[in-house]
């Protein structure tokens, strides 16, 4: 899995996951706005589906390869390892950054492990599993934006993975919006609002 790090001025470091058919400087200059000065990592997925990129594999949109997933985010988990002993990152300073694909396999480690990460700030994530518990999370913050009108995530889906969220003990923050499977303004300035909550602790 090709990566990148962007060394900025802050003791925060992003962890960045594109969605299916991005690159990793897709969502570099949306970390960069919620907040200019930190680190960025940023990943891109070395799955192939028909010249697109992903992070794991899938039988067919909305149904994922499971076993693929769970051999995928354990080696995410070893990679995050090293490249933060390699660039000297505090994993306890690491916010999970991740839209659609890449906000999946971000959750996905959730349900192996406690994940090494300040907060995760996920949009348009689904479920990655349809019969694993999640690990509990010892109040991790987690930020949710999707949308009412979502065709590849169905709010009833979306609603029932914020609930297992909140049941494993993670302090859960939702952005709904009405529009499709897109990042939008609006979730934007609430991921910045969301972001602002952590700095003092970060």
């Amino acid at each position: 899995m090709e990566h990148k790090y962007i060394k900025g001025q802050s003791e925060v470091t992003f962890v960045v996951f594109h969605g299916t058919g991005g690159t990793m400087n897709d969502l570099v200059p949306i970390v960069k706005l919620i907040d200019p000065k930190a680190n960025i990592l940023t990943f891109e997925g070395d799955v192939d589906e028909m010249g697109m990129k992903r992070f794991f594999k899938r039988l067919k949109p909305g149904v994922f390869d499971e076993d693929d997933i769970q051999k995928r985010s354990k080696a995410l988990c070893e990679r995050l390892e090293t490249l933060a002993k390699k660039y000297e990152i505090n994993p306890s300073n690491m916010v999970g950054f991740g839209y659609s694909n890449g906000a999946n396999i971000l959750a996905a480690l959730m349900y192996d492990a406690a994940v090494p990460f300040k907060a995760l700030m996920l949009n348009h994530p689904m479920k990655p599993y349809r019969k694993s518990e999640l690990v509990s999370q010892d109040a991790l913050p987690i930020f949710i934006s999707a949308g009412t009108n979502d065709p590849m995530c169905e709010k009833v889906e979306t609603e029932a993975f914020i609930e297992e969220l909140t049941q494993a003990n993670s302090q859960v923050s939702v952005h709904w919006h009405d529009s499709g499977h897109q990042l939008t303004q609006s979730a934007l300035m609430a991921a910045q609002s969301f972001y602002q909550t952590l700095k003092g602790d970060c």
